[in-house]
């Protein structure tokens, strides 16, 4: 039987990366360089996605990894659709119009305040 003294010893834990988060579940943000918007529903504290996803993005406009990215429920005025986008390009959108996203009633309430409050089923 190993002791967890010999295995502290042995093994240091490594500790995942920090980074904070500037966005939250519900708000409505836009993209820094690219013409959409979005509420974000999930957050990843930093990226959490396929490297095969990661290499499409055009090199000068890759975004560094060790940063929160965020899921969006995203249009555009052709579109709806999912987004994954890193924090750095992201902005906060100030326009006070909702976003027309036609999964936005099955996770959240409402749109007051610039932003959308999570149903109650999908808190934790």
């Amino acid at each position: 039987m190993t002791s967890l003294a010999a295995f502290s010893a042995t093994a240091d834990p490594i500790a995942p990366p920090i980074a904070h988060a500037s966005f939250t579940i519900g708000d409505v943000v836009r993209h820094r360089l690219l013409d959409f918007r979005g509420v974000i529903f999930d957050v990843d504290p930093v990226f959490n996605n396929s490297e095969e996803w990661y290499q499409a993005i055009p090199e000068g406009l890759r975004p560094r990894k060790d940063q929160p990215f965020y899921h969006l429920l995203a249009e555009n005025a052709e579109a709806t659709y999912v987004a994954y986008v890193s924090q750095q390009n992201l902005l906060r959108d100030d326009s006070d119009e909702p976003v027309d996203h036609p999964a936005i009633s099955g996770l959240f309430t409402g749109y007051e305040g610039g932003r959308y409050a999570l149903k109650r089923e999908h808190r934790h």
